[in-house]
């Protein structure tokens, strides 16, 4: 009887952690990265061995899976669907612009196997497996003849790149001031141009833009730095008509309504016996005002309110900057000298919840800028170019049950279920 019982009791433990590797919602919540957490995982524990409780545990507690919002009651489900999406989308988004540059816009099936990291998929796993989520944008034709698959894209995903290629053309002007002010932002008003590049998807910036620069000499300058001969961007002129910062512009018709975006805490008594003018003064200390972030805070004292509220609204105005108002934190690090930030970036955006929200993984985790997002995770205004992504979007997960089942769960996530999968690949 004991042999029956103990038989019975590994066959529940299988089961158990069969679920929890399951694409089923119940229990679990998505990542970023494709990885999956249980919320239940003390459940599993007792019928787990020693070993497999130890790895199990030491795995969900790895920054892999540990979601950067501790507190599980402020996380907004709207907020991490978005991520999710772009985790579900990284293949056809990584592997658009790759085949846009190759010739033909297309390479042999078998090379493809090998670009895991330049096309967004994991490695080991078939890349074919991975286009024919998305029908519309993808094949796998064979060319005589020697009649080798290739992975191509198809007319459609041809006449989307032209069309995105035209709006970029429309839209250069546009870009153009986004690189000034990224300029004016930065001290001593010189940018890597590597820098620009690696980022020029958050920007909307074309993949040649460091050949169109050149056309703009009165606003551009691109030198060659003789510490590390790296080619950097320089401004040729301030415009002071551009170094107004979106907090700026939102502070005159609502005041109000800013002050109440920011708060820096000082420590002093619950009860002052402050008149009317000091109250004003010192709220102005602890809220608003604060520091132009085209102003130069190189300057300034690393431990300062003044320094805060300068590398806040460095942030901030970075975000207003970005096409959809949020960037990784990776991206954000990458200006790190140019925008005088420090290593506790992460605690200065964590006192500051009304005006951002971090989602993701402690390893890897996005600042969404909470005013440019409504409350089902939807951008207010949205560029051009943004409107051209979700087009894209909509014909990547059209036609397929990978659409559908990414469809489900973003209406899920919308409604504050939370539980929301990333389907195993």
């Amino acid at each position: 009887m004991a042999w029956l019982f103990s038989a019975t009791k590994r066959l529940h433990a299988l089961l158990l952690s069969q679920h929890l590797y399951s694409n089923r919602p119940l229990s679990t919540v998505s990542l970023p990265d494709g990885s999956v957490a249980s919320t239940t995982v003390a459940k599993l524990f007792p019928f787990l061995n020693c070993r497999r409780r130890k790895k199990l545990r030491k795995k969900l507690q790895s920054p892999r899976v540990a979601p950067i919002q501790r507190d599980a009651g402020r996380r907004l489900p709207a907020f991490e669907a978005v991520l999710e999406r772009d985790s579900l989308l990284r293949f056809i988004t990584r592997t658009k612009c790759y085949l846009s540059r190759l010739p033909g816009h297309r390479i042999p099936l078998a090379d493809a196997g090998k670009l895991h990291r330049e096309l967004g998929f994991p490695r080991g796993r078939k890349v074919s497996l991975f286009a024919a989520r998305h029908p519309l944008l993808l094949h796998l034709p064979r060319l005589p003849p020697d009649s080798k698959p290739y992975l191509a894209f198809t007319p459609l995903m041809d006449s989307l790149l032209d069309e995105e290629h035209d709006l970029m053309d429309a839209m250069e002007h546009t870009r153009i001031t986004t690189v000034r002010k990224l300029l004016m932002l930065s001290a001593g008003r010189r940018i890597p141009l590597a820098k620009l590049h690696h980022c020029r998807l958050l920007f909307g910036l074309p993949d040649d833009f460091r050949d169109r620069i050149h056309k703009y000499p009165e606003y551009f300058r691109v030198v060659v730095d003789p510490k590390d001969d790296r080619h950097v961007l320089e401004l040729v002129e301030w415009d002071p008509t551009l170094a107004v910062s979106a907090l700026e512009r939102d502070f005159v018709p609502d005041e109000a309504r800013v002050r109440r975006t920011f708060k820096f805490p000082m420590r002093h008594g619950k009860a002052l016996p402050l008149e009317e003018d000091d109250e004003k003064r010192l709220d102005s200390l602890t809220t608003l005002p604060l520091v132009s972030p085209y102003s130069d805070g190189s300057g300034l004292d690393l431990w300062t309110v003044e320094a805060e509220k300068y590398r806040v609204g460095v942030v901030h105005e970075f975000l207003s900057l970005t096409l959809e108002k949020r960037a990784w934190i990776h991206h954000i690090v990458e200006f790190k000298e140019e925008f005088s930030l420090t290593k506790h970036t992460y605690q200065m955006l964590l006192k500051q919840p009304r005006a951002f929200y971090l989602a993701g993984t402690e390893m890897n985790w996005a600042v969404f800028l909470r005013d440019a997002y409504r409350e089902d995770g939807t951008l207010i205004e949205k560029d051009p170019q943004v409107l051209f992504i979700e087009k894209l979007q909509n014909h990547a997960l059209s036609d397929s049950e990978f659409g559908e089942r990414m469809g489900e769960r973003r209406i899920a996530g919308c409604r504050g279920e939370g539980k929301i999968v990333v389907p195993k690949s």
